[in-house]
């Protein structure tokens, strides 16, 4: 019932007087983080996604509430992974010296405060290297327990290239939309690469 209302909302969202922009397939670049989509996506626009930082993209094949990949391109050290809109938000902030295990805490802590501190439960496992490109990464996987709507599960690849962390978020409804995107978003993640600059 929880899952068939949000999917209401999201429907109502997408007809409403918010426009969502197609994008892909192809090569698509980022503030210097490019990723490749066999498919197209809807992307969101920013009235819905208030805590994206400016150079921020939000994708979706279903609507945000069932579905999102997030492109978080060249957070520089010291500012949080999405937008602090208030000083009682708190975010966490990113350190260009952070390890592997560290950038995995700074990314659970933060999607806490994207869905909202009450009744949310986020963890993470199964951190793994990853080359991105020429780039040396990690992975991992989310899971995401909500009290009052359905859970939600994902992956994230994460890299730091001159001191700036790049990062790519995969989260989705479980188990329905989960399973229903993961291979497409994995092949958006997987095909990260951040480009030298000039």
């Amino acid at each position: 019932m929880k899952l068939r209302k949000l999917f209401y909302c999201s429907l109502l969202i997408v007809s409403g007087c918010v426009s969502f922009k197609a994008m892909g397939p192809g090569d698509l670049t980022y503030s210097g983080l490019t990723v490749e989509t066999r498919i197209a996506w809807n992307q969101a626009p920013k009235e819905i996604t208030r805590l994206s930082r400016n150079d921020s993209k939000t994708w979706t094949q279903d609507g945000v509430l069932l579905d999102r990949i997030i492109i978080i391109p060249g957070v520089p050290s010291g500012e949080p992974i999405f937008r602090q809109t208030s000083s009682s938000l708190a975010l966490p902030m990113f350190q260009a010296n952070m390890l592997p295990n560290e950038i995995e805490e700074l990314t659970e802590s933060s999607i806490v405060k994207l869905f909202g501190e009450g009744g949310v439960v986020v963890e993470t496992r199964k951190l793994r290297p990853q080359r991105f490109g020429d780039d040396k990464g990690i992975m991992f996987d989310i899971e995401v327990g909500v009290s009052d709507g359905p859970d939600y599960k994902g992956v994230a690849g994460a890299l730091i290239v001159n001191e700036k962390l790049y990062l790519i978020l995969f989260l989705a409804a479980e188990p329905y939309y989960y399973q229903k995107h993961l291979d497409k978003a994995m092949d958006v993640i997987m095909s990260a690469r951040v480009i030298a600059p000039a």
